[in-house]
């Protein structure tokens, strides 16, 4: 492990250590999302690739501490957890909520001069293009918040079916959802790193328009990339998604090593 590298930390889980690997790549979850939604990706992308997956306060073992409701909050407390692991290239993953947190995120790394080797922007349209909802589902009461989270079937059964687990969980469902709906796009220099778009062809949160408008959020480079599925598309196609990144990051390595 680089000298620099902590051994642990509250928003950086390492569920298959790769100390050999040619790339890190950091993930970060969706609305009322958790670190261990990456444990597949984590075991199908080692050991060549090192993968870190973040855990917002106030769930699973922080769900003590309390949440963090915005995306600029969330990505200024990620910046110095995430320094010491760009001790080699560092691609990020961001999907749903999580892409705007990466986006973020890599903005605020490249101003300290580390450059991401790639941002992946999945199951989300580009910050440029707002959709207009009078109905904020943060705003819901719990019942239709539930609603909201079986029609995208992103949340663990066990969860919405047992009432104790689901009245931890929402607390932290709310203030993601408070997050990624008050978000507002602040113009600003483009990513110098590439971004790669990752739609599901049936998501009805994301059409492929507004996920090829991250185009306008890079001068680094743009590809979309469209697979089968809703809005949880990685779980739903999750060895198609490894090898589909695995193939992306090895590209972009070879072209830096060139």
């Amino acid at each position: 492990m680089a000298p620099n590298v902590p051994e642990s930390s509250p928003w950086i889980r390492r569920y298959n250590p790769a100390p050999d690997a040619r790339a890190r790549l950091l993930c970060l979850p969706h609305a009322g999302g958790s670190a261990s939604f990456y444990l597949p990706l984590s075991r199908a992308l080692g050991p060549d690739i090192d993968v870190l997956t973040v855990q917002y306060p106030g769930r699973q073992d922080r769900r003590h501490e309390p949440c963090v409701d915005s995306i600029a909050g969330l990505a200024d407390a990620l910046v110095g957890e995430v320094l010491p692991w760009a001790d080699r290239p560092l691609a990020i993953f961001g999907h749903s909520m999580g892409a705007m947190v990466g986006f973020e995120l890599a903005l605020r790394l490249e101003r300290r001069g580390t450059q991401p080797l790639v941002f992946f922007a999945s199951g989300r349209r580009a910050p440029s293009r707002k959709r207009e909802d009078g109905d904020p589902v943060h705003l819901r009461d719990d019942r239709r918040v539930i609603a909201e989270l079986r029609a995208l079937s992103g949340t663990d059964a066990r969860v919405l079916d047992d009432e104790e687990l689901l009245r931890m969980a929402l607390p932290a469902i709310r203030s993601d959802y408070r997050a990624a709906e008050t978000y507002r796009y602040v113009p600003g220099p483009r990513l110098a790193a590439p971004i790669h778009a990752h739609v599901g062809t049936e998501d009805s949160k994301v059409t492929p328009d507004e996920a090829r408008a991250w185009a306008d959020h890079t001068s680094g480079g743009f590809d979309l990339h469209a697979h089968p599925g809703g809005h949880f598309f990685p779980a739903e196609q999750m060895p198609r998604i490894a090898t589909s990144l695995a193939g992306e990051i090895s590209g972009l390595l070879l072209q830096k090593s060139v």
